[in-house]
């Protein structure tokens, strides 16, 4: 077995032991994905690509930032969670970092979901401060695809996201099978090519929400591909015709609600 494909066997989760406190690759990565992501948000609003004051920016972020988190974990809870029924009876505890009176943090976060929450966050906060929506989504996805990338290297170096098992060279063993690395095959695809190409598109942008619709798209394009690779969660395996997963399905909705919009999107809006 190649050094790689054993990766997981001498990998350690954890970067920094305290102690009293354990802080994980995983975490550092996510966080190194929102600082990336804020200041090439924060740099476009500096170039004056994007008519806000800093302190605008600043401030939606934060917003931003608790919608998605919010989102992603209702998300999770609505659509992959096998103990959903409990958790609607009694909310309060989808947020509860504690398990009999230990500790044990959140875990389970739905990307889909934080998209809704990330939309509704955005939409109150421009609402607050007198923004146009669209004008302020294409600026929030330019910032988010780029620090997309670190937090699928966050999920692999995490190995709890894992792929189907295979016998490609550059399989990796995880779960007691060699499997696709599909955490790093999201990575480079709804990371790397979706930020790469909206960045490249953003010079040709016709009207607000023109980027903010292109994001979904080309995500929704990406993910569903990626999920041929990626196991299925094991609560839900496949949804329909013995293939087609979860993620396939709300990515197929997110496409078709992305074509809709681009339609729909006054084409005739002037961008300065």
């Amino acid at each position: 077995m190649e050094l790689w494909q054993s990766f997981f066997s001498w990998h350690d989760p954890v970067a920094l032991d305290l102690g009293f406190l354990q802080v994980r690759w995983y975490g550092l990565m996510y966080v190194l994905a929102l600082g990336f992501g804020y200041f090439v948000g924060r740099e476009l609003v500096k170039r004056g690509e994007y008519k806000m004051t800093l302190e605008q920016y600043d401030m939606a972020f934060i917003w931003v930032e608790v919608g998605v988190i919010l989102g992603a974990r209702i998300g999770y809870v609505l659509f992959y969670d096998e103990n959903t029924m409990w958790y609607l009876t009694q909310p309060w505890e989808i947020f509860n970092p504690f398990y009999n009176g230990e500790f044990v943090g959140i875990s389970g976060l739905s990307y889909h979901g934080a998209i809704v929450g990330f939309l509704v966050a955005g939409w109150l906060f421009t609402k607050r401060e007198n923004i146009k929506f669209l004008y302020f989504m294409d600026l929030s996805v330019l910032a988010g695809s780029a620090g997309y990338f670190f937090g699928r290297v966050g999920n692999f170096l995490n190995d709890r996201l894992v792929g189907r098992e295979t016998d490609v060279p550059w399989g990796i063993f995880s779960h007691g099978a060699l499997r696709h690395p599909a955490m790093l095959y999201e990575a480079f695809l709804e990371g790397i090519v979706v930020a790469s190409l909206l960045f490249i598109l953003r010079k040709y942008k016709k009207f607000d929400g023109q980027l903010m619709a292109l994001y979904v798209a080309f995500y929704a394009t990406a993910r569903f591909i990626v999920e041929f690779y990626r196991q299925p969660d094991p609560q839900l395996g496949f949804i329909a015709f013995g293939w087609l997963t979860m993620g396939q399905l709300l990515s197929f909705a997110m496409f078709s609600l992305a074509l809709v919009v681009y339609k729909v999107l006054p084409k005739n809006q002037l961008t300065k």
